[in-house]
């Protein structure tokens, strides 16, 4: 077993992050993505600190106490290591939720083909004209996260939601319409949630101000297919 992972932290219980389930949360350090407005500075950018050896023993005396296990980060998917260390934790009987920017699409699918994980929460970050803006990185991730929507829309219905994060400096209602749009044509059912930023002094990546004015939910047009839950509106 490794010595040593981009394990950032374990955040040993959780009511609200896993729908359902009484679970913990494990923290990825590193990201292939530099979003302003992420309020996990310190683990984006910073190392591990936990081995798999601490987080197995964790599990292992939580047994019957915790229902599952959150994925998170960071980027957990940029872990080569990612699908060895959830193998361990399904052999505990975990349920695993996984929170993803979507941008190794063949990670994710092995996942799901492995029944390695049992939800994903998407992020999609931003329309192909702001994701570079949103995001600091370029078409290639585009393009990746979107085979990895394509996937799931095509075969995981009901194993994940897709969510945004909204600061109006960065995206606008014509943005958000695409993204609608697009959801529409890749016939998405689930629910969209969309979240308005939150302003936390000092403590984003891109250290952001807060909003001068938020998103006008009314320009939104209504989606067909599915849902849309609008957080901290």
């Amino acid at each position: 077993m490794n010595s040593s992972t981009p394990i950032y932290a374990l955040t040993p219980f959780t009511m609200l992050d896993f729908k359902d389930k009484t679970a913990c949360i494990i923290w990825f350090a590193g990201c292939n993505m530099r979003c302003a407005y992420c309020h996990n500075p310190d683990i984006v950018l910073g190392k591990g600190a936990k081995t798999e050896d601490d987080v197995l023993e964790f599990l292992e005396r939580r047994q019957g106490l915790l229902d599952g296990v959150v994925i998170s980060g960071g980027e957990a998917t940029c872990y080569k290591g990612l699908p060895a260390l959830l193998r361990k934790i399904k052999t505990l009987g975990y349920a695993i939720k996984l929170d993803s920017n979507g941008t190794y699409p063949d990670i994710i699918k092995q996942l799901f083909e492995e029944k390695l994980i049992d939800f994903l929460a998407l992020d999609y970050k931003a329309s192909p004209c702001a994701f570079q803006k949103v995001t600091g990185t370029g078409k290639r991730l585009w393009n990746k996260f979107q085979k990895t929507l394509d996937y799931v829309c095509v075969n995981q219905h009901g194993k994940f939601e897709v969510r945004t994060t909204i600061h109006s400096d960065l995206l606008n209602a014509t943005d958000i319409n695409a993204m609608i749009s697009d959801l529409e044509s890749k016939n998405y059912t689930g629910t969209y949630f969309i979240q308005n930023y939150r302003h936390k002094e000092n403590e984003t990546l891109g250290q952001m101000t807060d909003q001068i004015k938020e998103l006008d939910i009314s320009l939104i047009q209504p989606p067909r297919n599915f849902q849309i839950d609008y957080r901290n509106f």
